[in-house]
């Protein structure tokens, strides 16, 4: 007789060997789902006015439609965002322009859209933004700041008249040596290489000394640009152009500034245009008090049209009272000749804004 047991034991183990492997296989955590990730190192300094790269490696990019920078410059409120793209050097690269780049910082963050839809940020956020230090080269400390001592007032508007005497001219029969002079300019400040640019315009009317000839008269416009080659080094240079009781003139005019250009400093220049006449002149600006500027100058002239040079000797006073108005009131005194000479005032007006 045959023994079926052992065969029966195998059997039964085997049946119970089955329901354990299904029933701990039914039990066990099913796998993970993969999810994307970026690894990216922070960067904390960039040059100012060069692009800044962002390079990054993402984990199941086949999961991820796009990856963006979100960055905000340091003088916006908007948020701008750039995108990861392929790049040689590295997995993925965003680059933020070189425009968006300036002192003192910028900021960002790093967003993923998902296949699956909606974004994410996965390095920083939108209301705590990884800062990048950008530090300032010496023009741009330097226009910062001047901006800063000018309240950012870039813009300037002004408006001057003058009554100017000469005296009688020293001849008999001659007329008196007079005339009057307003004027109107309109100023930038880049407060750069270029540290000004600008342009103003005028009038000049009087009666000749000499009863022959005709009244004097000059209607004027001139551009002007004025350069920086150091924190007290600058040249203005500009160009005249007019209408005489003659015709046409043209003429040209330099000044040299030594010393701070929107405080105390020492001016020496000229001007000079066809048929009316030339003016050398210095002047030295002296920041009496933080709201006032004593200003006495020295000027030589044949204007206008004159048959010598003549001196004056002049003192102004600006008076800046706030909001970026300023008013200036100057006097003087000059003379053609030794036994004849007059006063001079001149009112002056400056809006900057």
């Amino acid at each position: 007789m045959v023994d079926h047991r052992p065969r029966r034991f195998s059997f039964i183990v085997l049946i119970v060997s089955t329901l354990l492997f299904f029933a701990t296989g039914a039990r066990a955590d099913p796998s993970p789902a993969p999810e994307p990730a970026l690894h990216h190192a922070p960067v904390s300094v960039a040059r100012s006015g060069a692009p800044l790269s962002l390079v990054a490696d993402i984990d199941h990019p086949e999961l991820v439609r796009s990856a963006f920078v979100v960055y905000r410059a340091s003088d916006e409120t908007a948020v701008h965002e750039v995108p990861f793209l392929r790049a040689s050097d590295g997995p993925y690269l965003a680059t933020i322009p070189a425009e968006h780049v300036r002192a003192p910082a910028i900021r960002y963050a790093v967003e993923l859209e998902l296949v699956q839809g909606g974004r994410r940020g996965v390095f920083a956020s939108r209301g705590d933004m990884q800062e990048v230090e950008v530090p300032a080269d010496l023009e741009d400390s330097r226009e910062i700041a001047l901006a800063q001592r000018l309240d950012n007032r870039r813009s300037v508007v002004a408006t001057s008249a003058e009554y100017v005497m000469f005296g009688d001219g020293g001849l008999p029969g001659s007329r008196s040596d007079r005339y009057w002079r307003t004027e109107a300019g309109y100023t930038y400040r880049p407060l750069r290489t270029i540290a000004e640019f600008g342009i103003r315009a005028g009038v000049v009317r009087g009666p000749n000394p000499d009863p022959t000839k005709p009244d004097l008269g000059l209607n004027y416009g001139a551009p002007s640009l004025r350069l920086s080659f150091g924190d007290i080094w600058h040249l203005e240079g500009e160009f005249l152009t007019s209408v005489t009781e003659v015709g046409f003139s043209v003429g040209t005019g330099a000044s040299l500034l030594v010393g701070d250009p929107y405080g105390s400093k020492l001016t020496l220049g000229f001007e000079t245009i066809q048929v009316f006449g030339t003016r050398i002149f210095s002047r030295m600006d002296i920041a009496a008090r933080k709201n006032l500027v004593i200003a006495p100058i020295v000027e030589v002239t044949n204007m206008p049209h004159a048959d010598r040079f003549g001196v004056r000797l002049l003192t102004e006073a600006r008076f800046d009272v706030g909001q970026g108005v300023a008013f200036g009131i100057q006097g003087g005194y000059q003379a053609r000749v030794a036994s004849s000479g007059g006063p001079s005032l001149a009112l002056s007006a400056q809006y900057a804004f």
